[in-house]
């Protein structure tokens, strides 16, 4: 299954999957909003791809803190 950026809080509520499996899934789609934005993209979509990599970014800090500060840093 495709998971996408309304799938995010189901993600995290997955018992079943490790916690590194559920921080791939989650750079996945973060990596999938920023492949599909191109040069005609207004800046409302760019905007809302970067207000959702960071609603991404907090829940890695939530499973992983280390790991979702440094992404929040950067």
């Amino acid at each position: 299954m495709v998971y996408t950026i309304k799938d995010i809080d189901k993600i995290i509520s997955f018992k079943s999957w490790s916690v590194d499996e559920k921080i791939d899934e989650l750079l996945r789609i973060d990596c999938d909003m920023y492949c599909n934005i191109g040069t005609e993209s207004t800046k409302k979509t760019k905007a809302e791809t970067q207000i959702n990599s960071r609603k991404i970014y907090l829940l890695i800090k939530k499973i992983n803190p280390e790991m979702g500060v440094l992404f929040l840093n950067n």
